[in-house]
């Protein structure tokens, strides 16, 4: 990708090669590896670091002050707030070298990481999952789950939009956006697509 398609604030180190996606911003004190991969039309806030192996889908946010390391997947439309914290060691140590032990953390489509939420490595955030600010997530995290504390725990449900949606009878309906949703079990919730209205 040509730098024209793309903006690198001047005070940004950009380690080539790379890929970074057209009409993606990088903004002040940010340094992007060699070998990261960068979506188009996102967003890098102030003092940003990508690891060379890490994956930044399409769409993606991330606010000031957050390294993402090599390990990490965002998949498109994540939202990442400032100085959430990635980690890709288990058992960290200063004098061993683990390259090879780094854990993969996934955050799938549409997902929300709050400000200073840290993320334990090796798990995966579900498609729209919301992370509250400050949580500390230490497993895998179910589809629209939202997710508060220390340790992170599942207080409720969001819907695509954002909005917090509440269950009667296994089905809910958001509120700001009207899409509808299922629930299947207690860890499982499933987007109902809107029926066709059958022709007389």
């Amino acid at each position: 990708m040509s730098e024209s398609e793309y903006f690198v604030h001047s005070t940004s180190v950009v380690d080539q090669p790379c890929e970074i996606g057209a009409a993606t911003k990088i903004w002040h004190f940010c340094h992007i590896m060699e070998g990261a991969k960068i979506g188009s039309h996102c967003i890098l806030g102030q003092n940003v670091f990508v690891g060379g192996k890490a994956v930044i889908g399409n769409r993606v946010k991330i606010q000031n002050n957050v390294s993402v390391y090599d390990g990490v997947v965002m998949e498109e439309d994540v939202f990442c707030g400032p100085a959430v914290v990635f980690t890709n060691e288990i058992y960290s140590r200063s004098f061993t070298e683990k390259n090879s032990e780094f854990k993969k953390t996934i955050v799938r489509k549409g997902a929300t990481l709050g400000a200073n939420a840290t993320l334990r490595c090796g798990i995966v955030i579900g498609r729209y999952a919301f992370i509250g600010a400050g949580a500390v997530v230490t497993k895998d995290v179910s589809d629209y789950a939202l997710i508060v504390g220390v340790p992170g725990w599942r207080i409720g449900w969001v819907c695509e939009c954002g909005v917090t949606i509440k269950f009667q009878n296994d089905q809910a309906q958001c509120s700001h956006c009207q899409k509808q949703y299922h629930l299947e079990g207690e860890e499982k919730i499933v987007k109902q697509e809107t029926p066709v209205a059958k022709k007389d």
